[in-house]
């Protein structure tokens, strides 16, 4: 089946519950003309992209209080439309790390296209995305020791496993990007993140514009270290500015709204 056919099939899935509120695996099988395992595949990208919950058997609609609020649905948008500007990066067969964090798994429902990839994630939530993947990359998780505040395995063992393999990208988040430094965190664990960068040719971090120019006193990748800056296009001139100056790759992706408060 095509990428567009698969797509159409997933926007008819989510218009199905909606209209129903409940629908199960089996029916949607023989709606669709299609394998358990596809539907099913199918229903687990549509609740990470917010349009379902999965429930045994099958799959139910949102109830209204988990419906986003406005402000939460604008943060969603800005996510994804960096998610799309980074994946454009990707070329089939690459090998790639994708950090954990909530913008850098944005981008995983956008890999199905993409074939023979090597991906290398510290996140169990960016594991159980790929698995859902129709091309379904080869899955390498660095082990360690889980951190609940990164929600991700960090230590000398995960710090191990990446140093035995070389990457062709690494897409990484931050918590701020302080614009003389680099990249910054509220965690104090930084060492994995700075060997990714290490064992990656290109180093890709994904961060939305409200987070730039925020200080914050944990320096994770300092510029030197860091080839490409994926955000949207609320970013001021002056802090585009100081970010090219730095020798770093640019991109603002477009997030078709206004922005207003742009200085």
């Amino acid at each position: 089946m095509t990428k567009r056919n698969t797509q159409q099939r997933r926007h008819a899935i989510a218009a199905l519950v909606q209209e129903k509120g409940e629908i199960s695996v089996e029916a949607l099988t023989q709606r669709f003309a299609t394998s358990e395992v596809t539907i099913r595949k199918d229903l687990a990208l549509l609740e990470t992209g917010g349009l379902l919950l999965r429930r045994y058997g099958g799959a139910v609609s949102l109830p209204s209080e988990m419906m986003a609020e406005p402000d939460a649905d604008k943060v969603s948008k800005r996510k994804q439309s960096i998610a799309r500007a980074a994946a454009e990066r990707l070329r089939d067969h690459n090998r790639v790390i994708v950090d954990s964090g909530t913008t850098t798994s944005a981008m995983i429902p956008l890999l199905g296209s993409k074939r023979g990839l090597v991906v290398m994630t510290n996140s169990l939530s960016v594991a159980g995305q790929l698995r859902e993947l129709e091309n379904e990359p080869t899955l390498l998780m660095t082990g360690g020791t889980w951190d609940p505040h990164s929600e991700s395995f960090q230590g000398q063992i995960a710090e191990q496993a990446l140093r035995s393999y070389d990457f062709d990208q690494l897409f990484i988040g931050a918590d701020g990007i302080d614009l003389e430094r680099g990249t910054t965190t509220f965690n104090e664990l930084v060492g994995l993140s700075r060997v990714m960068a290490d064992v990656a040719r290109e180093v890709i971090v994904m961060v939305e514009s409200e987070k730039i120019g925020r200080r914050i006193p944990n320096l994770e990748l300092p510029w030197g270290k860091i080839h490409t800056l994926v955000t949207d296009d609320g970013l001021a001139q002056d802090a585009r500015d100081k970010i090219q100056a730095k020798g770093v790759t640019l991109i603002c992706a477009p997030t078709h709204q206004e922005h207003s408060r742009r200085k």
